[in-house]
């Protein structure tokens, strides 16, 4: 059958995402309490590509990476005519986000089906991305199209726990085991709602310490609060944030939801009695950056914010609004001055531009456009940490998925089986539109 004729077969696709993600509960990444077997995930994956890999006789190349007891990643490769250059679909990832089935109206660990909607953990992110690529590189091998490019497929491990480092795509790229793939288009398989994502955003978490001095909260002129001075330093903060990275000019073009954002998300403080005003408050957050600005500037601007603010020279701490005529930051007559402290988390990543004028992109437009009529790329602040590295590193990426957006990471994950569908259709036009 020539690849024009390729259509999902929905019987197997359905049949392999059940046995994905009936292993979902043994694929959750959150260490050290949930630590994922992603061999559990690959074992089905094989059971589908090995009957048709070189070894048995088929065209297909198969490849298990393994860097970790357990952890597997898999390259399988469609070989198309030698020296015709490549075209990848990379991303889609064999772990999970945790799951607890107590908040769930369904079992998370269990395919489920709702007429168009297939119910799991893992069903849009990505276990549904993994079906997908292992039943297009299926019909590959069984119809044998005669294909200028060949096509190769890259299933990793670890991809929700970025700060653990060499068991998936990271050490793959440092051992040079995917250079190849820089001579053509690298489709990222693991975003949502059918239409391509063209720029995410990167993140800078951050942490903000403020110290005063503990009182009696009905004296509150002989302390210094620090839930008051958090607040007042954020705003300080937030303010010199916004002027320093104003919205982008190039964020219009890729159509980007929201400018580059400094916000909190967390308080804390060390406890006490209601009548106290404690001696530190703690404020977490973080800014979500445009990939049009450098993060670890950002992280720069911060830490300089916050020294002026401890500066006795600079006067802006005293120039902090202050909540009422008995709120203070600074008591003169003790020698003591209110004091912030930031620091930052080990979470922090770029975000990417995929490149609007390059032959990916525009194969891209060509197939979405076939597929729905239309192609309406999109960008978003969220964040990919693995897909910077690979732009970097000199990867034509481009970022496709078939997912629920409002789905990701949420309880009572779902996809539907009709965007799955129109998904396998954009995998084959984007093939198509790189071997004609």
């Amino acid at each position: 059958m020539p690849i024009e004729g390729l259509v999902l077969d929905e019987t197997r696709f359905v049949d392999l995402l059940g046995k994905l993600i009936g292993e979902s509960r043994h694929l959750q990444n959150n260490p050290p309490e949930f630590v994922p077997c992603e061999d559990r995930a690959a074992r089905h994956v094989l059971e589908v590509l090995d009957p048709l890999g070189e070894d048995a006789g088929g065209p297909l190349r198969i490849r298990r990476v393994t860097y970790a007891e357990g952890r597997s990643n898999i390259i399988v490769e469609y070989p198309g005519e030698q020296d015709g250059g490549v075209i990848s679909f990379v991303g889609c990832h064999m772990d999970v986000v945790t799951a607890n089935p107590d908040t769930w109206t369904f079992d998370p660990f269990s395919l489920s089906i709702d007429g168009d909607k297939l119910r799991g953990r893992g069903t849009t992110d990505c276990l549904g991305h993994v079906a997908l690529v292992t039943e297009f590189f299926r019909q590959l091998a069984v119809s044998r199209p005669k294909l200028k490019r060949t096509v190769v497929g890259v299933y990793i491990a670890n991809e929700e726990n970025s700060k653990v480092l060499g068991i998936g795509i990271d050490e793959m790229v440092s051992r040079g085991l995917l250079d190849g793939l820089k001579g053509g288009p690298l489709y990222w398989v693991d975003v949502a709602d059918s239409q391509p994502c063209v720029g995410t955003g990167g993140i800078v978490a951050w942490s903000l310490k403020a110290y005063g001095k503990m009182f009696h909260s009905g004296l509150p002129h002989k302390s210094i609060n620090p839930m008051e001075l958090g607040m007042a330093a954020l705003t300080y903060m937030q303010d010199r944030f916004y002027a320093d990275f104003p919205p982008h000019p190039d964020e219009e073009r890729y159509g980007f939801a929201t400018s580059s954002t400094m916000k909190p998300t967390q308080w804390s403080y060390p406890g006490g009695s209601i009548n106290q005003i404690p001696g530190e408050a703690t404020i977490c957050g973080d800014c979500r950056v445009t990939p049009f600005y450098d993060v670890n500037q950002v992280m720069t601007k911060l830490k300089q914010y916050v020294d002026d603010l401890n500066s006795a020279s600079s006067g802006a701490l005293e120039s902090l609004p202050t909540r009422g005529p008995y709120s203070k930051y600074v008591l003169p007559d003790e020698g003591l001055r209110g004091r912030l402290e930031l620091s930052f988390f080990d979470s922090f990543s770029k975000g990417i531009a995929c490149n609007l004028d390059s032959d990916g992109f525009k194969a891209m437009d060509t197939a979405f456009t076939k597929v729905y009529g239309y192609c309406k790329p999109y960008a978003i602040t969220g964040s990919l940490p693995c897909i910077r590295e690979l732009q970097d590193e000199g990867y034509d990426v481009q970022c496709i998925g078939f997912g629920r957006m409002a789905t990701y990471h949420a309880n009572d994950e779902y996809a539907l089986l009709s965007d799955f569908q129109k998904g396998f259709e954009v995998m084959r036009e984007l093939v198509l539109a790189h071997n004609t």
